[in-house]
């Protein structure tokens, strides 16, 4: 299994890379270097525990005590639900919140978490925002005035130099800014946790006019939070973690309270959307309640990468939470559902399939079709590996772009992506969070998840899947050697043998990136 979780380029990958290597060892010579702040005498700081007895609901806290050696879990697979359970626990949080996203967007969600989060700053709790600086291009200076919050801390995890221009930098720090933190937590007073594979966005929360992300979410309550506490003050407090006032300097505490004027504008602006009006019509604090009510008390475990897998000391020895995730669903004896939006198995992968497929085991597995793909140049990497997948007995299924009208109609999208990342083996033990099985998330990319065993979202998740495929998705047959993507209309069988609701120039874009020799990257 080893071979496959890390994954090594071809030789003729090897010899391009250090071409590549020696180019941008001449632009850094002639670029000069994008050099980053001493950060070594930042703040040390450590998760702030709160107490049931001062959350809304009392009952909570004797469910905690009532299952001591359990986790409680309740899945967020709708993207209202997921958005109202962060609002909510942020809304309850008494002392901390402790928040960390490789992507934090700029748009209604994110500002009205943004704004609910300047709310419990004012209440008197401690907010931690760690944010992946991939997406932060051009936003210090709102990051800035939030920071400027006396109860409000933001670190940016591997930020890029505030002095070169970025392109240039993903040039001259090739290996160093392309390996990301994809991590994602929302953690309030270390007793409940969300840990998944959503970002902080529009798409990410069934509010997005034009695209629908098909996502999944945990709630976790009981001693497993302390895990993912544990975890967000190891990357809090790694010398990756920067300040943002470090990288930008301070801002007047005067000019952050006008600059509050409009972040509650835009807060306004934001509740006066239809997406808004539901959630305004919802109880938060309620129903999240009754939603914990209706806990899951289970075993599970919290696998996260450290922060130093960024660094380039771990090429030799690579660390991946991957190893430990399959290492506890190796027992397996009936079947693997594997849902995931990028997926490169590589060579390893294929043969890792085709010996579970060998033993009895019905490997299954949902990606995106290039339609779906927002990655292009993934699904290149991707495509190559389908005819192995299919010869090695594994089931192939890519997600229709086009929403069903049943979704449609409930969430007013009108393009369909899958974001979710979850393993669910036997319909026993189930895998949620925020790894991909790509190399980018297995070598590149901190990654954190929860294993946990509960034979009832087991078996929901497996119905999900079916239905999903039956009506979402084309299953990929083999046929004569050509691979046919096999569409389904209620009994009526479409088959499609180019990639479907594509163009001819999609599909040679997609044919030219798969010749680079990058599979490491994606």
């Amino acid at each position: 299994m080893k071979s496959w979780l890390f994954l090594e380029p071809d030789k003729s990958e090897v010899l391009c890379v250090k071409k590549f290597s020696l180019i941008f060892s001449v632009l850094v010579l002639f670029s000069g270097c994008a050099r980053l702040p001493d950060n070594s005498s930042k703040a040390y700081s450590t998760t702030l525990s709160g107490s049931w007895e001062d959350w809304a609901d009392t009952e909570l806290g004797w469910q905690v005590s009532a299952h001591p050696d359990k986790t409680g879990v309740f899945l967020l697979s709708d993207g209202l639900d997921a958005f109202t359970a962060r609002a909510a626990l942020i809304k309850m949080a008494t002392v901390g919140l402790d928040v960390q996203y490789y992507l934090f967007h700029d748009d209604m969600t994110g500002t009205v978490l943004a704004s609910l989060l300047v709310d419990a700053a004012d209440r008197g709790v401690r907010v931690r925002l760690l944010v992946d600086d991939m997406g932060l291009s051009g936003r210090d200076h709102s990051i800035q005035l939030l920071d400027s919050h006396p109860n409000i801390n933001i670190r940016i995890f591997n930020p890029f130099s505030r002095s070169k221009a970025r392109m240039m930098q993903m040039l001259t720090r090739f290996g160093s800014v392309t390996r990301r933190m994809h991590n994602k937590s929302l953690t309030a007073d270390n007793l409940l946790s969300i840990v998944g594979g959503r970002n902080i966005g529009d798409e990410y929360f069934s509010a997005n006019p034009v695209v629908e992300f098909g996502d999944l979410d945990v709630l976790v309550a009981g001693d497993i939070v302390s895990q993912v506490s544990d975890s967000f003050d190891e990357y809090w407090n790694s010398s990756y973690s920067y300040p943002i006032a470090l990288l930008t300097g301070d801002v007047d505490l005067a000019e952050f309270n006008e600059k509050q004027d409009g972040l509650k504008s835009q807060y306004l602006k934001a509740k006066k959307s239809k997406y808004a009006e539901e959630l305004q019509a919802t109880d938060l604090v309620q129903k999240t309640s009754e939603a914990l009510k209706r806990f899951d008390w289970v075993d599970a475990d919290v696998f996260s990468d450290p922060p130093k897998k960024i660094s380039d000391s771990t090429r030799a020895n690579p660390v991946s939470i991957l190893s430990d995730v399959m290492g506890s669903l190796s027992d397996m004896e009936n079947e693997l559902l594997i849902i995931s939006p990028y997926f490169v198995p590589g060579k390893e992968g294929v043969a890792f399939f085709k010996a579970l497929v060998k033993r009895g085991v019905r490997v299954r597995i949902l990606t995106n079709s290039l339609a779906s793909n927002d990655v292009k140049i993934v699904h290149g990497g991707y495509a190559k590996y389908r005819k192995s997948l299919l010869r090695a007995g594994a089931e192939l299924y890519e997600l229709s772009s086009k929403l069903s009208k049943k979704m449609k109609k409930k969430k007013g999208g009108s393009r369909a992506s899958l974001h979710a990342k979850s393993f669910i083996m036997d319909r026993t033990k189930i895998f949620i969070g925020s790894l991909n099985l790509d190399p980018r998330s297995v070598v590149e990319n901190t990654e954190i998840g929860i294993v946990f065993t509960s034979s009832k979202y087991g078996e929901e998740i497996g119905r999900n899947f079916d239905e999903e495929i039956g009506a979402s998705a084309f299953q990929l047959k083999l046929v004569d050697g050509d691979i046919q993507w096999i569409e389904k209309r209620g009994e009526k069988e479409i088959i499609h043998t180019t990639e479907p609701h594509t163009s001819f120039w999609d599909r040679a874009s997609v044919w030219l990136l798969s010749l680079l020799p990058v599979e490491s990257q994606l």
